[in-house]
């Protein structure tokens, strides 16, 4: 009687998150509130970057995510890329009113490159490699490929009162299939396409307004994003 009642239990945990993905409303706009960080440690190769976001199904109070994240920099002199080692925990939301929620912690590392085209056109490429140890699932591994393009309007560069145009688009795909229990997920993780208005407030502070498209194999859903960008 108790193994039956353990069946029971695990089933509909798993089943919970996946009985939420198939009732979002992919027409309702949710919004994230996003907070970035980065420094370097006097004039050396090393710094810190992180962030903290506060993701919503809806424009504010049914949690999608709860992201805390944050990692030590090494940026090799005469070398025009960053490396990254961090970790983030993960607070993880079901849709609607059901309170259900999951955890995660996650170690990661990153390379960023920039590659600037002519005066105005420039960008970033991302890759990042993540361990993840999610509640309830066995351990998981995901790669993430980001190219982020941003065009000052009114100004040639990034200096105060400049706006700028920013877009990114994401590819996350996950490093095995089986996370346990039987349950298993697809290769194809998601995708996000981000379009926004950025404003310069000075040499430490930028501002963007933009809407970012996520798409899985569940549910496309469009997400309001608000983000400040500090350079301390």
């Amino acid at each position: 009687m108790k193994k039956i009642r353990l069946v029971i239990a695990i089933t509909v945990l798993f089943l919970i998150p996946k009985m939420g993905h198939a009732q979002i409303n992919e027409s309702s706009l949710g919004a994230w509130y996003m907070y970035f960080f980065n420094t370097t440690f006097k004039e050396s190769s090393w710094g810190a970057q992180g962030d903290i976001q506060y993701r919503n199904w809806n424009m504010g109070g049914d949690l999608e995510q709860l992201l805390l994240r944050g990692g030590i920099t090494y940026t090799p002199k005469q070398a025009n890329i960053k490396f990254t080692l961090g970790y983030g925990h993960i607070t993880t939301g079901t849709y609607g009113d059901e309170d259900f929620k999951t955890s995660e912690s996650r170690i990661y590392q990153e390379a960023l490159f920039p590659v600037k085209f002519g005066k105005r056109v420039y960008t970033n490429h991302r890759f990042r490699y993540e361990q993840r140890f999610v509640e309830h699932q066995d351990f998981r591994t995901r790669y993430r490929y980001n190219l982020f393009l941003n065009i000052p309007l009114n100004k040639v560069t990034f200096e105060k009162n400049a706006l700028y145009l920013a877009f990114y688009n994401e590819l996350f795909i996950n490093g095995q299939r089986n996370i346990g229990n039987g349950i298993d997920v697809e290769i194809f993780d998601r995708n996000r396409f981000y379009a926004a208005l950025g404003y310069v407030i000075n040499d430490n502070f930028k501002i963007q307004l933009g809407v970012m498209n996520q798409t899985t194999n569940h549910w496309n859903k469009n997400q309001l994003q608000l983000s400040l960008h500090h350079n301390i």
